[in-house]
């Protein structure tokens, strides 16, 4: 199985940008899709990108299209959220999550198709 770490939350002023990085140890981070969800207090967790083992295929939730880029480095075990455009909504904990499902596919919005999940890490953005 694979662990993950996620890194890089922070408070941020609205308009302004933050990058996080979530780290995977164990199994080889290629066999896996990751995906970037977030959870807002009181809320239930919430899809914001996919990509796939190679990184070449990604899905976004439309309310961080043009504003969140995900991308990934295997030869790091790193998978990493670029956040732009940062808006006081987009305050919640923001965890990766991992499958090595072969079924994946980019449509896989729902958590609980994903596998592994690290613990987290808040991002807070101010008005």
């Amino acid at each position: 199985q694979v662990q993950l770490v996620e890194s890089g939350g922070g408070l941020v002023q609205a308009g302004g940008s933050l990058r996080l990085s979530c780290a995977a140890s164990g199994r080889t981070f290629s066999d896996y899709a990751m995906a970037w969800f977030r959870q807002a207090p009181g809320k239930e967790r919430e899809f914001v990108v996919t990509t796939s083992r190679s990184g070449s295929l990604r899905n976004y939730a439309d309310s961080v299209k043009g504003r969140f880029t995900i991308s990934r480095d295997n030869a790091k075990n790193t998978v990493y959220l670029q956040m732009s455009s940062l808006k006081p909504e987009d305050t919640a904990v923001y965890y990766c999550g991992a499958t090595s499902s072969a079924s994946w596919a980019v449509y896989w919005t729902r958590a609980s198709r994903y596998d592994y999940w690290g613990p987290g890490t808040q991002v807070t953005v101010s008005s």
